[in-house]
């Protein structure tokens, strides 16, 4: 439902990533419908869906600009909200690795964000979904790079979102998934049940 935090966890392909690809319409489901607000997602409304939706994967594409840029990614530079842009940075909690930077908010990335660690592209990519405020949020192991502290505020950062956000997160890391209304728990053959974190937390102890 509108507002919720889903978690979503399961083996390597036992269905993970095919359900994802099917709810931002990259995927057409071989039987049944994707169906949101009741309205049946076809090819001539997909487009308009996925532009309700802020993905953030596991690898970020970053482009050769600043930092600034890449947060308030496909912006042109001279229509970038820079307080939007604070605050998503704030959210991503990197704010205080850029306030260090000489160039803060203007610092090239370099390459494919050469110039910064795995965890912080990771980072930036979390700025970027926030920057865009969408309806949906999904994390495809977005927060694998960072480490337990770091991953920790970035999932307490998500409650302060906007409560009618929806947010999916696939996670092997338990931990992340501690904050979530409810669990989908994929096992083989794409079978699937919903579950508590608690639940989860006793099937693996």
């Amino acid at each position: 439902s509108r507002g919720s935090v889903v978690g979503i966890v399961g083996s390597t392909g036992c269905g993970k990533s095919t359900l994802l690809d099917i709810l931002m319409g990259l995927l057409a489901p071989s039987n049944g419908e994707l169906l949101v607000d009741n309205l049946i997602i076809n090819n001539t409304n997909k487009r308009s869906w996925q532009r309700h939706i802020s993905n953030v994967p596991q690898h970020i594409y970053l482009s050769d600009g600043t930092i600034e840029e890449n947060i308030a990614f496909g912006i042109p530079s001279e229509e970038i909200d820079c307080s939007r842009v604070i605050a998503a940075a704030n959210k991503a909690q990197i704010s205080n690795f850029i306030d260090k930077l000489d160039h803060g908010y203007k610092t090239l990335v370099g390459e494919r964000g050469m110039r910064l660690s795995g965890g912080q592209r990771q980072r930036i990519g979390l700025a970027r979904a926030f920057y865009k405020q969408s309806d949906v949020l999904i994390l495809d192991e977005a927060t694998s790079a960072l480490d337990d502290k770091t991953e920790s505020a970035v999932m307490k950062s998500i409650e302060g979102i906007d409560k009618d956000t929806t947010v999916l997160i696939i996670a092997h890391r338990l931990t992340t998934l501690k904050r979530c209304d409810k669990i989908i728990k994929f096992e083989n053959n794409f079978l699937y049940k919903t579950i508590t974190y608690n639940e989860l937390i006793n099937e693996r102890s």
